[in-house]
């Protein structure tokens, strides 16, 4: 998928400034942005929801349609079961349906497919994997997910992101993910494009990106306090974390030595400089 030079204005509000990105086959990308960034006007036009100003959107042929996808939140019937909802939804799309394939499309996202009682009843993690089959029904080679892990515990985080890799990985989609959790994006994307005021201000390898704009690192462990390696550089101790003023091309040295000193982490967790990130505009 690409995205080439999108603006998108309503009246004096420029919501859009020349948007432009690319998806592969088997790759994620993550958007990141604050709220009123432009990432659901960007998805909207994408889905043909909302027409451009100017600029072009292009998806891949060949699939029964190109897009899948939930923008903001999975519109379900709640008053139906999971199945019911497949159902229906492939119904609206002309797909036939079978008791086999409703529970393959089930399945695939880790939903019980025997389960009768309605949506309504049902956890805001098992709420996004529903609407990820239903936007699974026409296979199609793009997916695009808006904020998927908004309203999520950390176990719906964890088993949600578990089943976009999967599906990147072994279905091979081009996932577009929105968030503006970075450490979610920082985990499972292979690109980042950071979008403030409609504007792209970074683009590329998720790493490259974050990396540049990280202040330390949290680390997690016993016997912390009685490592000699951490006393090179600036760092305080609480229990068993510490943070260390420490940038990325020296974490790995760190994290040896510790070893090393037979002080195992459990834990490494880079605190990026999000004030930094949304000021610096490298593109």
């Amino acid at each position: 998928m690409e995205v080439k030079d999108l603006y998108k204005s309503y009246g004096s509000l420029a919501v859009l400034q020349g948007v432009s990105l690319h998806c592969a086959p088997g790759e994620m990308l993550g958007l990141l942005g604050a709220n009123g960034a432009g990432k659901s006007t960007l998805f909207k036009i994408i889905f043909g929801l909302v027409k451009p100003d100017s600029g072009t959107v292009w998806v891949p042929q060949g699939k029964v349609k190109p897009l899948g996808g939930i923008i903001e939140k999975p519109g379900l019937y709640d008053y139906l079961s999971a199945a019911e909802n497949i159902q229906v939804f492939a119904r609206v799309q002309g797909i036939k349906t079978s008791p086999a394939f409703i529970r393959s499309c089930l399945t695939q996202v880790g939903l019980d497919p025997n389960r009768k009682d309605p949506v309504q009843r049902f956890s805001m993690g098992m709420r996004q994997r529903l609407g990820i089959a239903i936007a699974l029904l026409n296979d199609p080679a793009v997916l695009v997910l808006d904020e998927p892990f908004n309203g999520l515990d950390p176990l719906g985080v964890a088993t949600l992101r578990d089943l976009i890799q999967s599906l990147c990985d072994d279905k091979g989609l081009a996932i577009l993910l929105s968030s503006h959790i970075t450490e979610e994006l920082a985990r499972t994307c292979h690109r980042l494009c950071v979008l403030k005021g409609g504007k792209m201000i970074h683009s590329g390898p998720t790493q490259e990106i974050l990396s540049a704009h990280t202040l330390g690192y949290a680390l997690y462990g016993k016997d912390l306090a009685h490592s000699k390696s951490l006393q090179a550089y600036p760092h305080h101790i609480r229990g068993q974390m510490a943070w260390v003023d420490i940038g990325a091309d020296q974490i790995s040295s760190l994290l040896k030595a510790l070893l090393a000193e037979g002080i195992p982490v459990e834990s490494c967790i880079p605190d990026y400089s999000m004030q930094e990130l949304f000021e610096t505009p490298t593109v």
